[in-house]
């Protein structure tokens, strides 16, 4: 305020300093080095020498927690080093578990530093195994695909022979025996000449479907080595005979029904096949032959057929007998034949029922079919064969003897059979031949024999369907 007064009355001239200004000195610009550290790289590197470490003493912890190489390398360093490094790894052994523990620990914590980082190694660790998977999956689609195709080929193939075989299927379906089907088909000109589409060629061969051969039981298909060693069929290779070998494996159960069995059709033969019981009854062919064997050869054992349960039952033979059996029921029930013999004699069996447990072979079960001969039996030295349940039903059979020989059983069953026609030259001879037969070889604990009648039959007439 005062100053503000002042200068209303005085007059105060302004005083200016003088300015000066310097030249600009303009100096050279410095470039600094750029200096760039692969800070990626190195942590990578220095990563895998981490992994490298903890996992190569993860192992070695795990190799000497059971194995001291100490006495190994012994020789190659010092005493002293040596003497250290023994007295470590015993401290190790010691203490197994946790050494274990600790060295799995630095295999698996080395593992997880590879990982890219630690955020992301959970995640990896938990997702390999999905990924592995389907990597897996992919590898067996694609094995399946293949299989698949394999599978559908075949079972074309399959349809394409069954259609080229079917008019020779369907002629041994109605009865006729394989020379006659063979002999249709090449003269109306489904095969040519020398030409057949026969079954043993483009088809297997089987016991359910009817298929004559030489069966080691309890396969379903002929066996090619029995076939070739068994005389019969080898030398006769349009023999038709149905035969059943047992061994050492036990069948559950075999069934045979509704087959025409010898010369009941034109143009059969039944093979050469004389039969004659050891203290029994001898038959000079056998249209039907089951039991055991007396089998040939130094120290040979002979041996029998051992069944639970056997039925007979609504069959037609020229000749029935039983022979060298052993049971403990017998049920002789409701036959007829042009005379007969039965022989109750008593006996001690036992109760008797075939097991065989997982082992044990399932059914062979066929129906149907035309056979010069049926033949089941036990050929191999020591060794009986085993059969639970064994069914013989609707046999219609002629110029030879139904024989039954050498067989334990449990129950036998012989009942609504038709016998007769081979005293006279297939004619009655008023019961002089008893041509049903049960011999006083058979024995059994339990006898129940009823409503057998002897009547005039005759041989059973040829079914000329069958041709």
């Amino acid at each position: 305020m005062f100053k503000r007064l002042l200068k209303r009355v005085l007059w105060i001239p302004d005083i200016h300093m003088p300015v000066i200004t310097f030249p600009k000195i303009g100096l050279p610009k410095v470039r600094i080095p750029t200096i760039k550290i692969p800070l990626k790289r190195v942590s990578t590197v220095l990563g895998a020498i981490n992994t490298s470490l903890l996992v190569a003493l993860g192992v070695i912890g795990l190799f000497i927690s059971y194995i001291n190489p100490i006495p190994s390398i012994t020789p190659y360093i010092s005493l002293a080093l040596a003497n250290n490094l023994f007295d470590a790894v015993i401290y190790l052994q010691a203490n197994l578990l946790p050494t274990i523990g600790v060295s799995s620990t630095l295999i698996v914590f080395g593992l997880l530093i590879h990982v890219a980082n630690f955020r992301t190694a959970p995640k990896a660790v938990l997702r390999s195994p999905i990924a592995l998977y389907k990597k897996i999956v992919v590898w067996r689609n694609w094995v399946l695909a293949k299989i698949t195709y394999l599978n559908e080929e075949s079972a074309k193939w399959k349809t394409t022979f069954k259609i080229m075989m079917s008019p020779y299927t369907l002629l041994r379906a109605l009865g006729f025996s394989p020379q006659m089907a063979i002999g249709l088909l090449a003269v109306g000109g489904t095969a040519g000449s020398g030409v057949v589409i026969n079954e043993t060629v483009l088809a297997d061969r089987s016991f359910t479907n009817g298929d004559s051969g030489i069966y080691a039981a309890p396969a379903q298909n002929p066996s090619p080595t029995l076939e070739q060693t068994m005389a019969w069929r080898k030398e006769n290779k349009e023999d038709n005979t149905l035969r059943i070998v047992l061994s050492d494996t036990p069948v559950r159960e075999i069934k045979i029904e509704n087959v025409s069995v010898g010369t009941v059709y034109n143009g059969s033969a039944i093979p050469s096949s004389a039969h004659t019981s050891a203290g029994g009854t001898a038959a000079a062919a056998t249209a039907v032959l089951i039991g055991g064997t007396v089998v040939a050869g130094e120290n040979a054992v002979p041996t029998f057929l051992e069944v639970g349960e056997l039925l007979i039952e609504k069959s037609r033979c020229t000749f029935m007998y039983f022979d060298n059996i052993t049971a403990h029921t017998i049920n002789v029930i409701g036959n007829a034949s042009d005379g007969q013999s039965i022989n109750t004699t008593p006996g001690t069996s036992r109760m008797r029922a075939i097991g065989g447990g997982h082992h044990q072979a399932e059914a062979m079960v066929t129906s149907g079919g035309s056979y010069d001969r049926i033949h089941i039996d036990s050929p191999t030295s020591a060794k009986n064969g085993k059969i639970d349940k064994l069914t013989l039903s609707n046999l219609y059979t002629e110029g030879g003897a139904c024989v039954f020989d050498r067989m334990k059983v449990g129950t036998l069953t012989i009942r609504l059979n038709e016998i007769g026609g081979g005293g006279n030259a297939g004619v009655s001879d008023g019961f002089a031949t008893k041509e049903f037969k049960i011999h006083q070889s058979v024995t059994a604990a339990n006898w129940n024999v009823s409503d057998n009648v002897e009547v005039v039959t005759g041989a059973p007439t040829a079914t000329l369907t069958n041709e």
